[in-house]
């Protein structure tokens, strides 16, 4: 393949995108390699078209090598699947749905488990059949509230999606680490630098649920590692060890006079000013606090909710949601509706609302909380005497130097990183909805237990753009590079016919180039944009052309050497290794 600047669709920008947020956003655009089409949808130009191949090649091969097949699946799909498994509903409003002229109701899919289920259930008959690994490549979309950060987070996206089907859990578990290995590999061969974590199923379902997070300062997930052991979670997927209470006698609750109050803070300090409970070493995380929320569950029913977590600690909202998935939750703000919550003041005694606490609210824990009157607070609020939860629920935020849950002896350190897959043991979920079965080796109906495996394409050419880049420009690791080779032609005197006399003997020897042969453009501007566009190596043919010499240079090692000509195939080929 050999691709001439001068007639490529290509238009490199010098300023910086005023919409771009991010790195990978940034250089994307400036670089040529996409242009926002819509809010959350992008087009691809013909060097990004290139680099989205061939990371869909080294997919594919990954897939292939433990018996994948690919198949391929509409877009547009009927609502009654998704009706007979909820997710119609739970999907609230982050799908897009539509009616055809008769007045059916159709979505642009988000996810395809239910028609995969469907065709297996239409295509197997026999143990016979089993297991069995398909796979497909295809454009998502999801109605983003908020489109941003150019391809981390859009309305559309191309996504590769991989289901499994086995007849026992043993075989489903065999299969999902075959195709965690082969997911390794991948990001392996793509450059990518990633840490695996445990996580949340959220409107998925099933269990065993994993990520691969590459690890990047502008992702959007937060994840946790052990100083100690091998831990690593999705901080929604982080449980906190509940303390060990020694048995104590707590004296009894009382309600004094906080007037000016509202905030932990200066609860704290007015406890210890008046040594309140014969006290005066308060701190903030031996209050309670209260927080009210309104849960939005699917189907338009609200709930008000209040959560009790440790004063020294916030709710965090992607681990409440995540806890109360596939409801949502926001901030409860009208305090005038419900005047038994006064707001500042909340206590979970006698509380009218369905109440949920942090796992450190255990039984026989004492707290100093709010009386439910305003400019009041209670001491030795007594867990399991005072008042007892509806439940437990993992909401507060996690922090660094938390104990490790999973060891007991390391703390947590964490991280950001973006989410670039995500695999579940799915069990029986969808072939239950559907009622998928199939004769067994004893000649009894068999039902087979799923397992899911995404991976975002389009997200994972962000993310290493995000990963390989410098000050100059992309980066890109060999096995994804647009091309193997960026010729510059540096001037006049012949030099562009002998780039393109170079550029075709590369191609006969097997190699992907791409020639900057535009007339009219200063080498200034043609370096510069080399490096914008960011293939690892190139080759200047310039002022040493009637030498039979051309500038071989390395971006990786910042290595330049001038070759022979004649010698430039063997030294990119031996360079590609």
């Amino acid at each position: 393949m050999l691709l001439r600047m001068s007639t490529l669709l290509l238009r490199t920008l010098r300023e910086e995108p005023a919409e771009a947020e991010v790195p990978s956003h940034r250089l994307l655009l400036r670089a040529g390699y996409v242009r926002r089409a819509a809010p959350g949808g992008f087009t691809w130009l013909p060097l990004g078209k290139l680099v989205l191949d061939r990371v869909c090649d080294i997919i594919r091969d990954e897939m292939a090598a433990i018996g994948g097949q690919e198949v391929s699946f509409p877009a547009l799909l009927p609502r009654e699947p998704y009706e007979a498994t909820n997710r119609w509903t739970d999907y609230g409003d982050d799908i897009f749905t539509l009616k055809d002229r008769r007045g059916s109701d159709y979505l642009l899919a988000p996810t395809h488990e239910e028609m995969f289920t469907l065709l297996v259930q239409d295509m197997t008959s026999s143990y016979r059949d089993f297991p069995l690994l398909l796979f497909q490549i295809q454009t998502k979309y999801r109605d983003e509230a908020r489109p941003r950060a150019g391809l981390l987070r859009g309305r559309e996206f191309l996504m590769k999606d991989a289901y499994s089907f086995s007849l026992t859990d043993e075989s489903l578990a065999a299969r999902y680490a075959e195709v965690r290995a082969a997911y390794q590999r991948t990001f392996a061969r793509l450059g990518l630098d990633h840490t695996i974590v445990s996580a949340v199923s959220g409107a998925m379902g099933g269990s065993a649920s994993e990520e691969f997070l590459a690890v990047s300062e502008v992702g959007e997930d937060t994840f946790v590692g052990c100083t100690v052991c091998a831990f690593a979670a999705n901080t929604e997927a982080v449980v906190t060890p509940v303390p060990r209470v020694r048995e104590k006698s707590h004296g009894p609750l009382t309600v004094h006079d906080t007037p000016g109050t509202p905030t932990i803070a200066s609860l704290v300090d007015l406890a210890n000013e008046r040594a309140l409970g014969g006290r005066t070493d308060w701190t903030a995380a031996d209050t309670l606090k209260n927080v009210v929320v309104t849960v939005h569950h699917p189907g338009g029913e609200d709930e008000l909710l209040v959560i009790g977590v440790p004063g020294d600690r916030e709710v965090d909202l992607k681990r409440l949601d995540a806890a109360l998935a596939p409801a949502t939750a926001t901030l409860f703000d009208d305090f005038t509706a419900r005047p038994d919550l006064v707001k500042g003041y909340i206590g979970p005694q006698g509380i009218k609302a369905r109440y949920l606490a942090d796992p450190r609210v255990a039984p026989g824990t004492a707290w100093l909380t709010g009386a439910n009157e305003p400019g009041k607070h209670a001491v030795n609020v007594v867990a399991g005497r005072d008042f007892t939860p509806d439940g437990t629920i993992e909401a507060a935020e996690v922090r660094a130097g938390d104990p490790c849950p999973a060891c007991g002896d390391g703390s947590l350190t964490i991280r950001r990183g973006i989410e670039i897959a995500h695999i579940f043991q799915l069990g029986r979920r969808y072939t239950d909805v559907f009622g998928v079965e199939v004769l067994g080796v004893d000649g009894k109906p068999v039902r087979p237990t799923m397992g899911s495996y995404g991976v975002g394409v389009s997200r994972a050419v962000a993310a290493i753009a995000e990963q390989h880049h410098d000050e100059r420009g992309l980066l890109w690791p060999d096995e994804v590079s647009p091309v193997d080779v960026h010729i510059v032609a540096a001037g006049k005197d012949g030099q562009v016919d002998a780039a393109l006399r170079l550029g075709a003997a590369l191609v006969e020897a097997g190699l992907r180039v791409l020639v900057d042969d535009r007339p009219n453009v200063s080498p200034g501007v043609k370096f510069t944009d080399a490096e914008l566009i960011g293939v690892p190596r190139s080759v200047v043919v310039g002022r040493r052309l009637a030498e039979g010499y051309a500038e071989f240079r390395d971006r990786r090692t910042g290595t330049r050497e001038e070759v022979s000509i004649t010698d430039i195939p063997r030294v990119i080929t031996a360079a590609l290794g």
